[in-house]
């Protein structure tokens, strides 16, 4: 057995332990159903879904719907969440529409991507390997639910609050965060569609404020989320405010930043108009001026 196929092997099961405790915490003064906590049986069907779709894509050996099954994912929790609770006020509906409604443009996107392209090369050696790419497919199910976990808890709660500051302010951030990250796809796609661009890098419109825009409008939509969803947290519910916090990480220190930096390096790396626009401008955080 391989290193990489044993850390697969032991990834899978502490991935559905993690998702235990989470839904144990988050279900705590929230709606049931037939006796069962909503905001549980959501977290499970995330896992559900993701190893339904990993056995026919294991078979095909295709990644094409692996990113159009985590935004489907997405939508049809909170969708499922909001008709299972009973009462879902006017919060925990507008938390459900902006989770549906990012997940749908964001899928969109990134399946017209794989398509476009054919294939996702972080696949290549993982889809041949049984346990590495259902583990992967695993983690997909443990970022949907690490990542909707505030807005979930938010709408199964049995604790209702109006429309209050908190809401207009995340609200307000919330849009930010989207409108940067759409602009963001928009701009890099025209980009790259320019035959003249090829081989080159994009260091225009939000590009040239942050190397990496859409990664801090994500970030920001879910700070956005997270401060809409304050209010309602009780009990053990509020570690449930991982999840802005796990987006941010995942994208500054996972598999956001630091894959895609290396491999702008490579393709670019020694070139003064590149190694310029790496000293002039912030890896995340747009610059103003």
């Amino acid at each position: 057995m391989t290193e990489k196929r044993r850390k697969a092997l032991i990834s899978i099961p502490i991935a559905v332990v993690a998702a235990v405790l989470i839904a144990l915490a988050g279900s705590q003064g929230g709606s049931t159903v037939g006796g069962f906590p909503v905001f549980a049986l959501g977290v499970a069907a995330a896992f559900v879904i993701q190893w339904l779709v990993f056995i026919p894509s294991y078979k095909a050996q295709t990644e094409k719907f692996y990113d159009l099954t985590g935004a489907l994912t997405y939508i049809t929790i909170t969708v499922f969440l909001v008709l299972a609770s009973p009462g879902v006020d006017a919060r925990g509906m507008l938390l459900a529409a902006m989770v549906v409604l990012w997940a749908a443009r964001l899928g969109g996107y990134l399946f017209q991507r794989v398509m476009k392209h054919g294939k996702d090369d972080r696949f290549d050696e993982l889809k041949k390997d049984f346990a590495r790419f259902l583990n992967t497919w695993t983690l997909q199910g443990l970022w949907v639910v690490l990542t909707a976990a505030l807005a979930w808890v938010a709408i199964t709660s049995d604790r209702k609050v109006g429309l209050d500051g908190f809401f207009w302010a995340g609200l307000l951030v919330w849009a930010l965060g989207i409108t940067i990250e759409t602009v963001a796809d928009v701009q890099k796609t025209r980009f790259k569609a320019d035959p003249g661009n090829k081989g080159r890098f994009i260091s225009t419109g939000l590009w040239s404020r942050s190397r990496h825009p859409n990664y801090f409008g994500e970030i920001t939509l879910w700070v956005g989320v997270a401060i809409i969803a304050l209010p309602v947290l009780q009990g053990w519910q509020w570690p449930a405010l991982v999840s802005p916090v796990f987006v941010a990480l995942l994208l500054i220190k996972g598999s956001g930043v630091p894959p895609l930096e290396e491999k702008a390096d490579r393709k670019w790396g020694g070139q003064s108009d590149y190694e310029a626009y790496k000293q002039n401008t912030p890896v995340l955080v747009l610059k103003l001026t």
